[in-house]
């Protein structure tokens, strides 16, 4: 059974960083298809961004690029994700995803995932 716990959220101002954190225990690490969705209130669970096992691929959503960064750690089984020139429409409960998996991935698809953290909420103020 994999379990994923996410830190890092918070308030931040517009313009300002913050670094999402994923710590996974159970499994394979190394060998899973990472992601990270987010949720805003009244909308649907979107993409933000994916990385490959061995972190040679990357995957972003249009609205993020340049500005977010996902990375992993094989060896502390934990993904990042560096969020800088935040938005105030960067707001919403950021979740982790992992694809146990990733044969025939499709990195930006949720239901690619089949375990999730509880989120972790990000705020950003105009």
């Amino acid at each position: 059974q994999v379990q994923l716990v996410e830190s890092g959220g918070g308030l931040v101002q517009a313009g300002g960083s913050l670094r999402l954190s994923c710590a996974a225990s159970g499994g394979t690490f190394a060998s899973f298809g990472m992601a990270w969705f987010r949720q805003a209130p009244g909308k649907e669970r979107d993409f933000v961004a994916a990385i490959n096992w061995d972190a040679l691929r990357t995957y972003y959503a249009d609205s993020v690029k340049g500005r977010l960064t996902i990375s992993r750690d094989n060896r502390k089984n934990t993904v990042y994700l560096q969020m800088n020139s935040l938005k105030p429409e960067d707001t919403a409960v950021y979740y982790c995803a992992a694809d146990t998996s990733p044969v025939n991935w499709r990195p930006t698809r949720h239901d690619e995932y089949g375990y999730w953290g509880q989120g972790t909420q990000v705020t950003v103020s105009s």
